[in-house]
Order: structure tokens, then C-alpha cells, then sequence
């Protein structure tokens, strides 16, 4: 049974950081590549960060480019997200997503808050 399981979500202040991770099993993770989405109260999911199943490529929307940072340790079967100088418009819930081929997977996803 796959299973994507996010932590790292909570409150902050404006201008902080957070570290998400997600930790995959029952998957080859290394075939994968990864994503994180997020998902604000009325909105649509959002793509913020993809990575390569090696690792060797990323990609950002420009609304996070400079600010969040995805990364992966095959090893250990986790994806991470690295957010520095938080905005409010960054709260929202987050989920992992991972893909290879025509099996994909999400996560439960993890609340981010951004507030003083």
C-alpha cells in the first residue's frame, strides 16, 4: 500500500520559514518525480515545486520562485519543501504528489499558516 505522509505544517509569522516533508512507502521512490501543491480556503490546488525523480531538475511558479526550495533524499524516501520569508497568501494546506508514469499518488496534506 502506497502511502505519502506530510508533517511539517503549522503557524508562523510573516517573513518565517517552514520545512514540509513528506515520507513515501510502498513505492520504488527513486522512479518517482515529486510535487507539492497547495490549496487555499476557495481555491484551486496550485502547483508550487516539482523535482525530478533523481533529483537534478526543479521547477517553481514565479509566486514562490526565490522563497521555497524542494529537494529529495532517495535514501530516506522523502521529498522536502523548504519556505523561507513566508507570506499570508501562502497559507494554505499542503500535499505531496508523486508520479510515475500512470501511477500517481497524493498525500493527506499539512496545514500552513501564515499570521502574526
Amino acid at each position: 500500500q502506497v502511502q505519502l505522509v506530510e508533517s511539517g505544517g503549522g503557524l508562523v509569522q510573516p517573513g518565517g520559514s517552514l520545512r514540509l516533508s513528506c515520507a513515501a512507502s510502498g513505492l520504488t521512490f527513486n522512479n518517482y518525480a515529486m510535487r507539492w501543491y497547495r490549496q487555499a480556503p476557495g481555491k484551486e490546488r496550485e502547483l508550487v515545486a516539482t523535482i525530478t525523480s533523481n533529483g537534478g531538475s526543479t521547477n517553481y511558479p514565479d509566486s514562490v520562485k526565490g522563497r521555497f526550495t524542494i529537494s529529495r533524499d532517495n535514501a530516506k524516501n522523502t521529498v522536502y519543501l523548504q519556505m523561507n520569508s513566508l507570506k499570508p497568501e501562502d497559507t494554505a494546506v499542503y500535499y505531496c504528489y508523486a508520479r510515475y508514469n500512470w501511477y500517481v499518488y497524493w498525500g493527506q496534506g499539512t496545514q500552513v499558516f501564515v499570521s502574526s
